[in-house]
């Protein structure tokens, strides 16, 4: 399998500058197409399963973090504490302590639970120089980040529900899941909450991955140790050609967080009950997924994501007028699509190739007299004479459809 950072040189996807910083990559003009498709993915998937959107910073008071636990936890993956008058603030490693104060910002009732609140949004980890690496190590990571707050018979279904959404998200990314983990608890005292707490919240989450792998055919991998300091998760593995298995998207129970910020309800007996907290990722982070799909395409990625979509090249300038009415109806659809004329026709499909355009259409002399043009799909396996009105319209289609690969049929 390829490795994203060698498929960089040709696509132009990040760049990173000692000036900016190492594990801080600048993402170029073709990659931020990638990550906006990535992040439109995830608002889509987001709102169809009943999330509502938040914004909330980057920075936080360390005492923000010493409440959630993260700061004992994690003091030594964060960055310094920056001093302002009589406060410290850090930036934050994770983004539920926010959304903790997002839901404790007004009073729920048990009649409107659950409450699901999605943030695609920056975290922050020190990580040391010597691990580092493209875009899958990195010192910012951008989450797509939901955290529910439901009651607790509604944990089970809540944690089915998450599960389903990340499955939907890998397969409309095309990125095959090897199996799912269930990440428990070891008898070490490393992990906050009671033996019992955590009993309960393993045994919901076993029996939500049975309710929904077995529709997908995926096997469920127990893993002692691999949990979360505050819960147990069920993560999405992914398994490269080299064997290395990397963690694409999780659900996570925490019981922890709603006891140390005090996350109520008030229930049908007029009492406040605790709420319980669920941890989803869905895509996953921007960086990371990123990478995982330009190796698993060879750089070559799904129209929707490609940030060339069309590229289309006029044979002589005799062509020109009608290539560049093939660029004008392709735009006026949001197509993203090139014009090249500049040097010769070999020069310009192999540049194209380079490129990793999804779509190549050439328009000679006779494509020209017959408003069409001649498409090559490597993707798709396809080369062929394409009428311009249909090649606009399966195009689209395909963008529209997020479709694995343009039908030429």
């Amino acid at each position: 399998m390829p490795d994203h950072r060698d498929l960089n040189h040709d696509l132009d996807v990040f760049a990173t500058d000692p000036l900016a910083g190492a594990g801080l990559p600048l993402w170029l003009p073709a990659g931020s197409v990638v990550r906006d498709e990535l992040e439109r993915l995830a608002r889509d998937l987001a709102h169809a399963d009943g999330c509502v959107g938040v914004h909330t910073p980057v920075l936080g008071k360390r005492a923000l973090f010493e409440r959630s636990g993260h700061w004992a936890k994690f003091e030594d993956d964060m960055f310094p504490p920056m001093r302002i008058g009589d406060e410290e603030v850090v930036l934050r490693p994770a983004n539920c302590p926010h959304h903790a104060l997002v839901y404790k910002a007004r009073s729920h009732s048990y009649r409107e639970l659950p409450v699901r609140l999605n943030e695609l949004a920056p975290m922050f980890r020190a990580e040391r120089s010597g691990v580092l690496s493209g875009l899958t190590r990195v010192r910012q990571i951008s989450l797509d980040d939901t955290h529910v707050f439901c009651r607790p018979d509604q944990a089970g279904d809540e944690a089915a529900r998450g599960l389903r959404a990340a499955l939907e998200a890998q397969r409309v990314l095309g990125l095959p899941v090897h199996h799912v983990r269930l990440s428990l608890r070891d008898e070490s005292d490393a992990w906050l909450g009671s033996h019992g707490q955590w009993d309960e919240a393993q045994d919901s989450l076993r029996d939500a991955a049975r309710q929904v792998l077995d529709d997908h055919g995926l096997p469920l991998v127990e893993a002692a140790g691999e949990a979360a300091f505050y819960g147990p998760k069920l993560d999405l593995q992914v398994v490269d050609d080299r064997g290395h298995e990397e963690t694409i998207a999780t659900v996570q129970v925490d019981f922890n967080q709603p006891e140390r910020f005090d996350l109520t309800y008030h229930g049908e007996d007029g009492e406040r009950h605790r709420v319980v907290m669920i941890h989803r990722g869905t895509v996953g982070s921007m960086e990371r997924v990123t990478a995982a799909l330009l190796e698993r395409y060879d750089g070559r990625l799904p129209l929707w994501l490609a940030p060339v979509q069309v590229v289309v090249l006029p044979v002589s300038a005799e062509q020109d007028e009608p290539a560049r009415a093939l660029v004008d109806a392709l735009r006026a659809h949001g197509v993203r699509v090139e014009l090249d004329c500049d040097d010769s026709l070999g020069s310009r499909i192999r540049e194209a190739r380079r490129r990793r355009v999804a779509v190549v259409a050439v328009v000679g002399a006779r494509e020209a007299a017959d408003a069409s043009a001649q498409v090559t799909d490597v993707a798709a396996g396809f080369r062929g004479v394409v009428r311009v009105d249909d090649l606009v319209a399966r195009v689209v289609a395909a963008r529209d459809g997020r479709c694995p690969r343009v039908d030429w049929a």
